[in-house]
């Protein structure tokens, strides 16, 4: 049954599609992200739908009436830029074969990127992208603390299978960047009931990321709670309200979520937390070494006995676990210099929209949009310090989005 209603939603959605391309970003994104066919036991399972839909929205726009320009701005020359820079580095990969196949799904997350700067270009469609995102990882993130608070927080909640979200720890942090877009998309609804519903929602997912017991979500809450907390007008009761919170938390939360935080003091007792370093020192060595960097998929036992010494046969060989030092493997410094320059303009671009959109009351939507979007950067960028998802859809999408709001606001006003 689950199947079927799977393939029947998104034969609809194909449909949609060849008179309306953006519907197909739209179905590429629900795919991408919430992984339906990957929750069903039969046919739909293995079908290549993401593959369909994307060939399918390709040709549409194509015969479409679409825009067929990227908008002019320096952060989506940057974007094609570390797309290219990832295609070079792929050619010089220690393993080119594993390398260059990785390089095409990377590519094939780039592609509805690049189609939503050109698709996306008015409120309405950027709104539907939104609830899109909201509801896909919603669907794991409310479901995930539903049962996080009947089970005392005593289990983790993963993700769809096969995903970049698949862990625990990746889904927490998808969680955290998409709850400040839930917090802007309920001041978007009209009806009480409807915030009201959106606000339970918020809270699910704060207690589902927390549940995953996830030292990356923990620091992500941390800093954009921290950085909440400066940008706040009501210091004292914000800061109160956050106080009863966490004392609340603290009474809720079982005795293995505290011994998993404190692996953070002691992480030269923890083999995991070893083996990340390992990891840090082994793609810093390789970046000094190699100008491209090592490619995609370098984390093998051969680079670590090269690379890294005092590496032994018996340790595992463990992946960076680290958004920064994972493309500093596999990208060198130029690829991370460029990784660290494009969330860096994002993130200047928030504050410069608002900036922008001050006193323009038919502007305060993008205002709101951008205030949340930089807490969804600040969630990748903190909470990604451990864990190893530099190609995750989300935050390109979330960069995307900012780049589409500032065209908005750059736009000169249409005569009355």
């Amino acid at each position: 049954m689950r199947d079927i209603l799977v393939t029947l939603l998104f034969f609809v959605g194909a449909c949609y599609t060849l008179k309306r391309p953006h519907i197909g970003i739209l179905v590429w994104s629900w795919l991408g992200y919430m992984n339906p066919h990957r929750l069903c036991f039969g046919f739909a399972y293995n079908l290549p739908l993401s593959y369909i839909i994307g060939l399918l929205t390709s040709v549409a726009y194509l015969f479409s009436k679409e825009r067929k320009t990227l908008p002019k701005d320096k952060l989506v020359v940057l974007i094609i830029v570390f797309i290219a820079w990832m295609g070079i580095t792929t050619l010089f990969a220690f393993n080119s074969e594993l390398a260059g196949d990785y390089y095409f799904r990377v590519l094939k997350i780039q592609i509805p990127i690049i189609l939503t700067l050109i698709m996306f270009n008015n409120k309405e469609r950027i709104h539907q992208l939104l609830w899109v995102i909201i509801l896909s990882i919603g669907y794991f993130g409310v479901k995930g603390g539903i049962f996080t608070i009947a089970s005392g927080g005593g289990y983790r909640v993963y993700g769809p299978p096969e995903s970049f979200i698949e862990e625990n720890n990746a889904l927490a942090v998808a969680e955290l960047m998409v709850t400040p877009l839930m917090a802007y998309m309920r001041n978007q609804l009209d009806k009480n009931w409807q915030k009201q519903l959106m606000s339970l929602c918020i809270v699910t997912m704060v207690f589902a990321a927390i549940g995953s017991q996830s030292r990356g979500a923990f620091l992500a809450i941390s800093a954009v709670g921290g950085y909440f907390w400066l940008q706040s007008n009501k210091k004292i009761p914000v800061a109160l309200a956050l106080i009863v919170f966490v004392a609340l938390l603290a009474a809720f939360l079982p005795e293995s979520w505290y011994q998993r935080m404190n692996t953070i003091d002691t992480y030269d007792h923890d083999e995991s937390a070893l083996g990340r370093i390992r990891a840090w020192t082994l793609a810093f060595n390789v970046a000094n070494h190699n100008l491209f960097g090592g490619g995609f998929l370098l984390w093998t036992k051969y680079t670590y006995l090269q690379y890294l010494e005092g590496f032994q046969e018996s340790m595992p060989a463990y992946v960076a676990h680290s958004i920064y030092f994972h493309v500093l493997g596999e990208h060198g410094w130029i690829g991370l210099f460029l990784f660290l320059l494009i969330f860096y303009l994002a993130w200047l671009y928030c504050s410069q929209i608002v900036k922008l959109c001050k006193n323009n009351q038919s502007a305060q939507w993008i205002s709101d949009l951008a205030k949340m979007l930089r807490l969804s950067i600040l969630a990748y960028l903190s909470g990604g310090a451990f864990l190893s998802l530099p190609y995750l859809d989300l935050p390109w999408h979330l960069v995307a989005i900012v780049i589409l709001l500032k065209e908005q606001v750059s736009q000169p006003a249409k005569p009355q």
